[in-house]
């Protein structure tokens, strides 16, 4: 005798526009439903972002999905992201598909493939829903695009796939709120109409108080409820998908009793979440770097990865940070790579079958290492433990790699031992990394190593006894790391007292 399962059910968070919070509404209310005890995963079919993670099978996925996994409480899987864009210029972007790169293309060569694409993505919804009872779909900029209305694969084919409800989320915070929402839904189609359940004023700030009768005016003129007005939630410390407070970040101010580290900003930086940790720590102060002159002061300065590490390669030495970056190291400052900013500090990038457009290019030339782009795409998750001077005896360091590029050193010493990976360019897979005679030039693939509280505390150690600062206690370390980790609840808890979460519970028929 066999029995039937009950069908999973969808909701989609759809949005007005790019950026009006979507990502983290699923999250919050991923983590809310898990809470619950429902078995609920995120989805979105299509992602363009530059930050990105690897699931325990080597697959590549946007770092939102991951996110929203861990909101679920459960491990992220490329069913999740079916598809990843990440743009590599202006016009054209590495297509991911099932986390494995799938083609470098254009728009219009891209969106050629849909009907292909869009099997995919089919196949991936329909794994997910067959093994949960709830799937919290997101959407991709505007619900309203008209003008790709026929090319979408991410906001209504989707919705339509999974028979989901929709809730629309406006942002207040960039203003133009009523333009937002009651234009967004004059331009969908009736069918697509019918299924919105309610909206979301995300962002707001201020008095709530004083927008009850925009509540009022927004219910009557679209006949949909409100299902709250979410106040923005300051310092948030959740992983951002592609954007950065590019104002906030410059404006932060070194101290002489914090250690100063500058990341240096990229055209196409990618993974930028690899700092959150550090810029979380107390006796830090960190700035985003977008000119040779923001690096002054720093104690430490940071290449991070990049999608283009030619084409970003080339700005930063037309920008003036060559000469900027041998000051900082000639005068005793720390300099690290991480990725493509490793492959940077190297001797020469060399890109044979035009990866990233071809050539041969000079690196900075302070680490003796070679860097040539290949395929195909590593793409790990590793445990490590340092082998950078004064650091061998930290904690391990658990990460992933995200590269085309294959690194051979010369006369540099690694500055990482792989406990888990692979072998390649004849290279044994227990070495990774470099790092200069002293330890202060130094270069990792590895992303995410900064997550680990004992390695960053021994390492910011590393450099508060350099500037003459005690050292401080593991002890604080980890309570960030903690603080982090409870952030996805400090969300929730904020969605759930701002939220008509009752409604949404009612249309995923959760009691």
């Amino acid at each position: 005798m066999t029995t039937s399962r009950t069908p999973s059910k969808a909701i989609a968070i759809l949005g007005t526009g790019s950026d009006v919070g979507k990502t983290l509404i699923v999250a919050g209310i991923c983590r809310l439903l898990s809470r619950k005890g429902v078995r609920v995963a995120p989805f979105k079919a299509q992602n363009m972002a530059l930050n990105s993670f690897v699931t325990l099978d080597g697959g590549e996925i946007g770092r939102a999905q991951a996110l929203q996994a861990q909101a679920c409480g459960i491990e992220p899987t490329v069913d999740m992201n079916p598809i990843l864009l990440k743009p590599e210029s202006d016009s054209r972007s590495q297509v991911v598909v099932r986390g494995k790169v799938y083609e470098a293309l254009n728009a219009l060569a891209y969106y050629e493939r849909k009907e292909t694409l869009f099997t995919i993505v089919r196949d991936c919804y329909a794994r997910l829903a067959d093994g949960y009872e709830c799937i919290v779909v997101e959407g991709a900029g505007s619900a309203a695009e008209i003008n790709l209305r026929d090319r979408d694969m991410v906001n209504w084919p989707v919705v339509e796939l999974a028979d989901a409800s929709v809730l629309l989320v406006a942002d207040i915070d960039r203003g133009g709120v009523f333009a937002q929402i009651i234009g967004t839904l004059d331009l969908l189609e009736p069918h697509e109409r019918a299924r919105v359940c309610g909206v979301i004023v995300n962002k707001f700030r201020g008095d709530r108080r004083l927008f009850d009768d925009g509540v009022r005016m927004l219910e009557a003129r679209t006949g949909l409820p409100v299902l709250g007005v979410v106040p923005y939630l300051r310092d948030l410390r959740l992983d951002q998908e592609d954007s950065l407070d590019l104002a906030r970040s410059r404006s932060v101010q070194f101290k002489p009793d914090r250690i100063n580290l500058s990341v240096v900003l990229l055209p196409r930086m990618s993974n930028f979440t690899d700092f959150n940790a550090l810029a979380a720590e107390k006796d830090v102060a960190l700035r985003f770097a977008a000119s040779p002159e923001d690096l002054e002061g720093a104690d430490v300065v940071m290449l991070p990865g990049s999608k283009n590490t030619l084409a970003d390669l080339d700005y930063l030495v037309k920008s003036g940070f060559s000469m900027a970056l041998d000051a900082h190291v000639h005068r005793g400052g720390e300099l690290v790579g991480i990725c493509g900013g490793y492959q940077m500090l190297g001797q020469e990038i060399s890109d044979p079958k035009g990866l990233e457009g071809g050539g041969i290019a000079q690196g900075f030339s302070f680490l003796d290492v070679k860097t040539e782009l290949d395929a195909p795409k590593i793409c790990r998750q590793v445990h490590a433990s340092s082998r950078l001077h004064g650091l061998e005896s930290h904690s391990p360091v658990r990460g992933y790699e995200i590269h085309m590029g294959r690194t051979s050193r010369g006369a540099v010493n690694p500055c990482f031992q792989i406990e888990v990976g692979e072998t390649w360019a004849g290279q044994a897979a227990s070495d990774e990394g470099a790092a200069s005679a002293n330890g202060l030039v130094w270069g990792t693939s590895i992303h995410g190593l900064f997550d680990q509280a004992g390695f960053r505390r021994g390492w910011l150690n590393r450099a508060r006894s350099r500037k003459g600062l005690p050292p401080v206690s593991l002890h604080e370390s980890e309570l960030v790391t903690t603080q982090l980790r409870a952030e996805l609840d400090r969300w929730a808890d904020h969605l759930q007292n701002h939220l008509n979460m009752d409604l949404v519970y009612a249309a995923l028929a959760v009691p």
